[in-house]
């Protein structure tokens, strides 16, 4: 099946940033819709963007529009999530998903990376 393994989380000062990846193997990679999302401690796990199959198409939480940037490499099979001007409410585990029916991220995820931002 698919596995999803997120890479790259970390600690970091307020205004740094980060660029997570998310390797994934198992099914054809460019036919996922690729998802991130994020749980802060004692928060539901909550939607922080998309990117389409081909990468030409990418939709953001507005918490995070302007700040973030997600991006694929299809040859390599890997989504990232590049973060900027990061503030202590970013502070969560993120993980990556794929929607490879087009109905939503059900169910394929990550294991999670935690990124810390220090105020």
């Amino acid at each position: 099946q698919v596995q999803l393994v997120e890479s790259g989380g970390g600690l970091v000062q307020a205004g740094g940033s980060l660029r997570l990846s998310c390797a994934a193997s198992g099914r054809a990679f460019s036919m996922a819709i690729m998802g991130w999302f994020r749980q802060a401690p004692g928060k539901e796990r909550v939607f922080v963007g998309r990117i389409s199959g081909s990468g030409g198409s990418t939709y953001y939480a507005d918490s995070v529009k302007g700040r973030f940037t997600i991006s694929r490499d299809n040859a390599k099979n890997t989504v990232y999530l590049q973060m900027n001007s990061l503030k202590p409410e970013d502070t969560a585990v993120y993980y990556c998903a794929a929607d490879y029916s087009g109905r939503g991220f059900s169910d394929y995820w990550g294991q999670g990376t935690q990124v810390t931002v220090s105020s």
